[in-house]
């Protein structure tokens, strides 16, 4: 099955969370949105050196956000904003919904929605 990976299914590999090592051989597919936030998170949690080693070490297939994409999520983000979803969350999910990929996410509020392999 191929996936749809936000950043924090992302940050999980790169910590090797054991509950996604079921994902580690699957293709990296995600967006540049869902990068810059994977990107900050170690540059936050480590340093700019090891941030850049994971943005050179692993291969990903960024996947394009359009603008019927962006526009679909924001109406999704306005109809559940008591869930308080981040933008690229929403992009992400509506990316893998057009691409028919599973959405790989770790964050409780897409527990339950279609189309979410929700892993903790």
């Amino acid at each position: 099955m191929n996936y749809f990976f936000d950043s924090y299914a992302i940050i999980e590999l790169i910590n090797q969370n054991s509950a996604y090592a079921a994902f580690a051989k699957e293709k990296l597919v995600t967006n540049a949105l869902n990068l810059g936030e994977v990107y900050f998170y170690l540059l936050k949690v480590h340093n700019k050196q090891t941030a850049d080693y994971w943005m050179r070490s692993l291969t990903f297939e960024l996947l394009e956000v359009t603008l019927d994409t962006a526009l679909a999520a924001s109406l999704f983000r306005f109809e559940h904003r008591k869930k308080d979803f981040s933008f690229p969350d929403c992009i992400g999910y509506h990316t893998a919904l057009r691409q028919k990929l599973k959405f790989l996410t770790g964050d409780r509020a897409f527990a339950g929605f279609a189309n979410v392999e929700f892993v903790k």
